[in-house]
């Protein structure tokens, strides 16, 4: 790992950057907070930027963690942002920070935040840029699963990061190719006249199989892709996808495959929120990662 980190701070904590199995920890807090990661998420998030994860550490022992992803040299994530829950309130949470938060540079940061953390953060430099709601629930059957969507395959790969980079602030490429090939995902693309309309995933996670991205042109592909990616679950399984506020077509499908709402987070920047296709998003990637 280039240019490791290790810096104390308040209180004795110390600051490193986390390797991929130290992460895997991180992952299990969020799992208790409730937030339902993907069984196999560390896996692909961490290879994005392997400098972008960091843990803080009180005698040797993991206690917060902040992840900063940067995904360009103009664009960074913040997600992660966790405290052990029995030493909260002792400033480990913002030390942690303020040791991680020079990775992102002059990068422009978004995060999705928790309402209770809202003021927070704008008290950092973030500003609020839209809501997004998680939809949950066991998925009502649509129309046919397959009408217009196949199995995204390495043929696609290229036309697919194409598309997603229009709805995304950043080139992900090599992000996208993990995510689509993951073990335990399934990642279908809807196609007119040989071009891309729109791209989903679906994986496990801890509570609920997790959709995300959810892209399409119109609300017939979003829908159709919906379908397809769904249509493998059992009448017991249940899903989770998280749907901009603005998207508001993307709110109806969620309502009429079954789902309600569950709980919202607030999407903010450092800066003015960058320019992608928004009407195509009709499901965030993860909360996590952007």
């Amino acid at each position: 790992m280039n240019n490791p980190l290790a810096q104390e701070t308040a209180a004795g904590l110390t600051v490193a950057r986390a390797s991929l199995e130290e992460w895997r920890q991180v992952a299990e807090w969020a799992a208790a907070e409730g937030w339902n990661p993907g069984d196999g998420d560390v896996g692909c998030f961490h290879p994005t930027d392997p400098d972008g994860f960091f843990i803080g550490r009180l005698g040797g022992e993991p206690v917060s963690a902040v992840s900063i992803v940067a995904y360009s040299d103009r664009y960074a994530f913040l997600g992660f942002y966790l405290v052990r829950p029995d030493l909260r309130g002792q400033g480990l949470g913002i030390a942690t920070w303020r040791a991680a938060f020079p990775h992102a540079g002059d990068r422009l940061i978004g995060l999705d935040a928790v309402p209770a953390q809202q003021a927070n953060y704008q008290r950092s430099g973030f500003t609020p840029a839209y809501g997004t709601v998680r939809y949950g629930g066991r998925p009502l059957r649509g129309g046919s699963p397959d009408a217009g969507t196949v199995p995204a395959a390495p043929e696609h790969l290229g036309a697919i990061a194409a598309y997603d980079r229009d709805c995304f602030p950043a080139d992900r490429g090599e992000f996208v190719a993990r995510w689509l090939a993951a073990p335990g995902h399934t990642a279908r693309v809807r196609l007119r006249d040989g071009r891309v309309t729109g791209y989903g995933v679906i994986r496990p996670g801890r509570d609920a199989h997790r959709i995300g991205p959810l892209f399409a042109d119109t609300v017939q592909d979003a829908e159709a892709l919906f379908d397809g990616l769904t249509a493998h679950l059992g009448p017991e399984d249940t899903v989770a996808l998280d749907v901009p506020e603005p998207q508001r077509e993307a709110a109806a499908l969620a309502v009429a495959r079954g789902l309600t709402a569950q709980f919202p987070t607030v999407r903010m920047y450092t800066g003015p929120a960058p320019e992608v296709r928004a009407e195509r998003v009709f499901g965030v990637t993860t909360l996590e990662l952007g």
